[in-house]
């Protein structure tokens, strides 16, 4: 349980990733309870999206753990992705597909069929207002609607937890605003990771922030917190005050 009462649904011990002799994610460790929203910022190579890609379970970490809702990712790996709503970065999808025949097959892999299949496809569509382009090719259509796409099939089976590696990258500043509004609303009931380097974001929609630089997790702390730690109080000059110390 956290500190105020709610389960926790994401468990990292101590993560770890090498390529070589060179370490992307270096003993990393953090939980994450139903509620929260956490924003996982760094800069570029920092490890984000290699710790986004070990907690989803599509690579296996060199050491250490993480679980989602009591599942670990690596020997229960099945049981932990039915709880799991996963937006990779690029959201790679079937460009060839439309877009309701990608979600139809998304939601039959998660094992919905007939009417509850349609309902699960109609209500993933009403959340990111797709219904303009259903019946497109996915490689037609810009980046913007091929990340409500991929966010989209993340939602499909309504899950407890999400992690979401740039949700908003490539959306204009009215689809930003919309996938904001979605993700506010869908905290309470959720654990939601954001992996980000957009420092808005965090003020917007995250409730506690983890900067990570050169693998560490340099900062953990809500962003009104972080803001007290440089004398500016702007959350961007603190992210580059630790993430120059860190390099």
């Amino acid at each position: 349980m956290s500190a105020d009462g709610q389960p926790v649904l994401i468990e990292i011990t101590g993560l770890t990733k090498r390529f070589g002799s060179f370490t992307a994610v270096d003993t990393v460790s953090f939980n994450v309870a139903r509620g929260e929203v956490l924003g996982f910022l760094g800069p570029n190579g920092a490890g984000k999206s290699t710790t986004m890609r070990m907690l989803a379970g599509f690579m296996i970490p060199s050491a250490g753990t993480a679980s989602i809702c009591g599942h670990d990712v690596q020997r229960d790996g099945v049981a932990a992705r039915r709880v799991l709503g996963f937006l990779p970065e690029g959201a790679p999808t079937y460009p060839e597909m439309t877009v309701t025949g990608f979600l139809t097959f998304c939601a039959r892999v998660r094992g919905y069929i007939g009417k509850e299949l349609t309902q699960r496809v109609e209500h993933a569509v009403d959340l990111t207002r797709l219904g303009g382009v259903l019946l497109q090719p996915v490689e037609t259509l810009s980046k913007g609607f091929k990340r409500r796409v991929g966010l989209a099939q993340a939602l499909l089976h309504d899950p407890p937890v999400l992690v979401l590696d740039e949700p908003t990258d490539g959306l204009d500043p009215n689809q930003k605003h919309e996938v904001r509004t979605l993700i506010a609303q869908m905290a309470p009931q959720k654990a939601i990771v954001i992996s980000t380097h957009i420092l808005e974001e965090v003020d917007a929609v995250c409730s506690r922030a983890i900067i990570i630089a050169a693998g560490r997790v340099v900062a953990d702390a809500t962003p009104a917190e972080l803001q007290r730690r440089h004398p500016s109080g702007k959350l961007d000059d603190v992210f580059r005050q630790l993430t120059m110390e860190a390099a």
